[in-house]
């Protein structure tokens, strides 16, 4: 069973497992930041299930193996109810038994004094900034329960949601409409970047970071640079994984995505008279 957020990791998941036809998916959400589009061609198939579903109630279901993404990853969504992002992730956690993958963050790490980031370290923690509900809801949940965790590092692909406080899903957008990319301060932070067909690849026991080694600045003329980006040793060791698709490579996978969805947007909002002036594509 995959509990998630209808968005780009857990419909790229239910893809990997639906290739294997010994395979049964059940897919429980309740769509507050995700898209029943992303599971468009798997609707109505024999071997998968959609369930509405709040993750903070119980639900009673026999499966093998559940795949816990669950919880708003987008800033501008967990900043909204700080008090739900909280709940989302150790209410909805504690509700499961059997084999279970978590899938943590990066955001553990916060504001990293190590580079890059090892499993074993710590991280360098705010517990009271705007963003630790997200970020301590997330470490909460790594300790006392027998669960696999990757530990993922920032994604890119096909299916992400349009502005939602994201670097790559923010900046592309931007670009279609002509308007000027936005870098929040200091803009001196890297970020290291993994495509989601790279990041569905990994699964084992944990912590284990998944994500790609190579990061970037945002702006790269200053003297101090902020990394976050993983050590992949143990992925490689345990999993023998590491990303294939390089970043040049699943940008304009993305962009070709995210340009039929602003094409989309722009159809539907002229048709309702909401545009104030026309979409540049």
């Amino acid at each position: 069973m995959v509990r998630e957020l209808v968005s780009c990791i857990g419909s790229h998941l239910v893809d990997k497992l639906m290739e294997n036809e010994k395979n049964e998916v059940i897919f429980a959400d309740n769509y507050v930041t995700g898209s029943k589009e992303n599971l468009e061609k798997w609707i109505g198939h024999p071997r998968f299930e959609l369930i509405r579903h709040d993750v903070r109630e119980p639900l009673l279901i026999e499966v093998d193996r559940i795949y816990h993404l669950v919880c708003p990853a987008s800033p501008i969504f967990y900043k909204y109810n700080p008090v739900k992002t909280i709940q989302t992730n150790v209410i909805g956690t504690l509700s499961m038994s059997g084999v279970i993958l978590l899938t943590s963050t990066s955001e553990v790490y916060v504001d990293p004094l190590i580079h890059p980031q090892p499993e074993s370290y710590w991280g360098n923690v705010n517990p009271i900034g705007v963003r630790s509900c997200y970020d301590e809801g997330k470490a909460s949940v790594q300790h006392g329960i027998e669960i696999r965790i990757a530990r993922i590092f920032n994604t890119y692909g096909p299916r992400m949601n349009i502005d939602v406080g994201r670097v790559g899903s923010n900046f592309i957008p931007q670009a279609l409409r002509g308007d000027a990319l936005t870098i929040q301060k200091p803009g001196t932070q890297t970020r290291s970047f993994c495509y989601l067909s790279d990041m569905v690849e990994g699964d084992d026991t944990g912590p284990i970071n998944i994500g790609n080694p190579g990061g970037f600045a945002m702006v790269e003329l200053a003297e101090t640079v902020k990394e976050r980006k993983p050590d992949i040793s143990k992925a490689k060791e345990v999993l023998s994984w590491e990303p294939m698709v390089k970043l040049r490579e699943g940008l304009p996978l993305m962009e070709e995505n995210f340009r039929l969805k602003s094409k989309l947007y722009c159809n539907e909002s002229s048709t309702k008279k909401k545009m104030a002036q026309p979409c540049k594509l």
